[in-house]
């Protein structure tokens, strides 16, 4: 049952000081109100302490002589002190509130900073759904232990204060009650290590969940296609029963910390009872000074019993700030030399003797050596895996090599700064993605300087706009999520026009493999077209006209260069390449014919 609740592989184990001590810094940023906090913690603190003593030195007074006026004025005071306490604690939580929400926001915008920061080998090997579930469960949880805390800091500061009152009261009976305290910490101490357990496994159970929705949703069209509703219910079901499992066990054991504590605290206060009334009816301490002991156990066992459940339960509080911390400390993977600001680049590419696995066991690129010239357009070839995209990971920076290297311009490329090199990168992935909003906020996304006239003026580039027709808002078309609610070709001419507008001196191109009509596949050559002009272009082909507009194509098969040439030289040679075109690019030409099937005309010649 508790299968896949297993650490990630960034997860770390930190101390309980660091712990505190790191969310500590989170609070500092916001001194003001912990001092007003802090004031208003001791006002509360006060009142709980002047409580039990008046009203202690009032019914000693009422013994001696009895006075309805010193009942009034005891009415009184009591009144008067709840009323203060009840408004001071109010505007406690409130600044508490306020501060607790300003330290969960700030720490969600790093955890999610340092999440859109990582490299994209770090989402490719850890789950979204599971880094979701870090960024919002988890901090949410953190907010709810971080108001136990302030409160157990007050109940702290309240136990302090009567442990003084108490040793003044009758020293005797004060040690009796301390010497018990030991007891109750120990096993409150003991609950810690069970309780960071059940709760860090309690999390990962809610992040599965997390990540199952979050991945049915995202492939509920295919799920609808293939009729898989009941498949995606039974493993949400699974998942669902697990993290019941896993929370029901960490909710039953901080259920059960404070009702055992509580319990030994009651048998001490039995205890101390009975050891103050003897000593009341024996004329050591007065009765009301019995009354204010009394009173005041009980005040001493509540935070005392609080301190060392809510320990344990703090552990919930303390495994999220784990979780969280261990997200915005994962390490890089893509090691920059230097930060390097990249000026406007050429496209002169330089491989050198790169190698590149993605673990121990994976070797993809081998000694492998490549010189693209600026402005040139280079399109690779070679069947899966044989580490055409592996390429394209690397010059995007996507991805680190183990060793040779990688110049652009002349200039190792691990020297530029990240963010100002990969501006000049233009990308179109296989499965283009586009941001819900309108066609014209995708193609702005590159730069966001554009007007929606010059937005206008790009995308008639591409066949005097014609695209634009079959859309039904034109450029203000809502796409949808993920670009949904637009074809495939359609998406592809959007991020195309999207790299139109970006002009960049290096273009990559994944190109998609699905089929579209041929009205929209010659928009997309169009587009194609004009980007390989302006740009060094490393183009992954799976259509003949990609292949054939290259100035030079590259087999590879299994991380080495096998072939390179043009389209025309390659064939001449009959080798390698030859067979990729009759397996993959053959039926995409037009004089294509198998059969007795003329696949220009669609007419069946029969010999």
């Amino acid at each position: 049952m508790m299968m896949g609740l297993t650490s990630e592989s960034y997860d770390r184990q930190y101390s309980d000081r660091q712990l505190l001590g790191r969310l500590s810094s989170y609070f500092g940023a916001y001194r003001r109100a912990l001092i007003v906090v802090g004031a208003l913690v001791f006002v509360i603190t006060v009142l709980g302490l002047l409580d039990p003593i008046i009203i202690s030195r009032s019914l000693d007074a009422l013994r001696l002589q009895p006075s309805e006026q010193i009942a009034l004025i005891l009415f009184a005071y009591v009144l008067t002190s709840q009323i203060i306490s009840f408004i001071t604690n109010l505007v406690r939580r409130r600044y508490m509130a306020r501060l607790i929400a300003d330290v969960i926001t700030r720490m969600r915008h790093e955890a999610f900073s340092a999440s859109i920061q990582h490299d994209l080998s770090f989402f490719d090997e850890h789950q979204s759904g599971k880094i979701i579930s870090r960024i919002t469960n988890d901090t949410q949880e953190l907010a709810q232990v971080v108001q136990l805390i302030t409160d157990l800091i007050s109940q702290f500061t309240t136990l302090i204060a009567l442990v003084l009152v108490l040793m003044s009261t009758s020293w005797q009976l004060t040690l009796a009650l301390l010497a018990m305290a030991p007891i109750v910490a120990v096993l409150g101490a003991a609950f810690r290590n069970l309780a960071r357990k059940v709760t860090r496994r309690g999390f990962r159970a809610i992040a599965e969940v997390n990540s199952s929705i979050q991945e049915a949703v995202a492939g509920i069209r295919v799920a609808k296609n293939f009729r898989q509703e009941a498949a995606i219910y039974a493993g949400f079901k699974a998942v669902n029963k697990q993290s019941y499992t896993a929370n029901l066990l960490r909710g039953f054991v901080l259920a059960n910390v404070f009702p055992i504590l509580n319990a030994l605290s009651g048998v001490g206060t039995a205890v101390l009872v009975y050891m103050g009334g003897m000593s009341a009816g024996t004329g050591a301490i007065s009765i009301g000074a019995w009354y204010l002991f009394i009173l005041s156990v009980d005040r001493f066992w509540f935070p005392m019993t609080n301190i060392a459940s809510f320990y344990a339960q703090i552990q919930s509080g303390l495994s999220a700030c784990e979780r969280i911390f261990a997200l915005i400390d994962a390490p890089h993977t893509v090691k920059q030399l230097s930060s390097k600001p990249a000026q406007q680049l050429k496209g002169e590419i330089q491989f050198s003797n790169v190698n590149f696995r993605y673990n121990s066991q994976q070797q993809v690129l081998s000694d492998f050596s490549l010189h693209i010239k600026p402005g040139e357009s280079v399109a690779f070839v070679g069947h899966t895996g044989a580490g055409k995209s592996s390429i394209v990971k690397l010059i995007t920076r996507f991805y680190e090599f183990q060793s040779g290297q990688i110049a652009i311009d002349n200039e190792d490329i691990r020297n530029f700064d990240l963010t100002s090199y990969r501006r000049q990168l233009g990308i179109v992935s296989q499965t283009p993605f586009l941001f819900a909003g309108t066609v014209a906020d995708n193609i702005r996304y590159a730069r966001q300087d554009l007007t929606d006239a010059e937005i206008q003026s790009i995308a008639n580039r591409i066949g005097d706009g014609e695209w634009l027709d079959a859309l039904p808002g034109g450029l203000q078309t809502e796409v949808g999520e993920r670009g949904g609610k637009l074809s495939m070709g359609q998406r592809q001419l959007v991020a195309l026009v999207r790299v139109l507008a970006q002009a960049p001196p290096i273009f990559i191109l994944d190109e998609a493999t699905a089929s579209v009509d041929p009205f929209t596949e010659s928009q997309i050559q169009t587009a194609l077209k004009l980007v390989l002009k302006t740009s060094t272009s490393i183009l992954i082909a799976h259509r003949l006209f990609t292949v054939q507009a290259a100035d030079r194509i590259i087999v590879i098969d299994h991380g080495q260069i096998i072939e390179s040439g043009s389209h025309h030289a390659l064939m001449g040679q009959g080798g390698y390449y030859a067979t990729l075109y009759d397996t993959y690019f053959r039926h995409q030409s037009p004089d294509y014919k198998v059969s007795g099937v003329d696949y220009t005309s669609g007419k069946v010649k029969l010999a």
